[in-house]
């Protein structure tokens, strides 16, 4: 690799900079207040559960790739526990708790 930068190298940083601060500032550049349509506020109260399951779901049942292809797999109890206690509880501190404290035996103790 060259110790110099080429000029193609340095328009993409300016360009992405560009559109960094067109982005965040965007709002106040504005003249009047802007508000989002009635359907983006409905869209955006699914957008958390949306993210949630599409990070943690796939943690979940696959393993290297695949789906998860037995039973022995602590991260299936730990999930089942704290969804149970989620929907009886509502609280998500003990959803946490409750989720890890029957992974962590499974995972450690039986090596799942």
């Amino acid at each position: 690799m060259k110790g110099e930068t080429d000029a193609w190298t340095l328009f993409v940083i300016a360009g992405l900079a560009g559109v960094t601060v067109l982005a965040r500032c965007f709002f106040f550049i504005l003249d009047r207040p802007w508000s989002l349509p009635a359907w983006a506020h409905r869209a955006l109260q699914y957008a958390p559960v949306a993210a949630l399951s599409g990070v943690v779901l796939p943690e979940v049942v696959m393993s290297n790739g695949h789906l998860v292809g037995t039973w022995h797999d602590a991260r299936l109890f730990g999930a089942l526990a704290g969804a149970a206690v989620y929907f009886w509880r509502r609280s998500v501190l003990l959803t946490l708790i409750l989720g890890m404290a029957v992974y962590l035996p499974l995972h450690l103790g039986f090596g799942w």
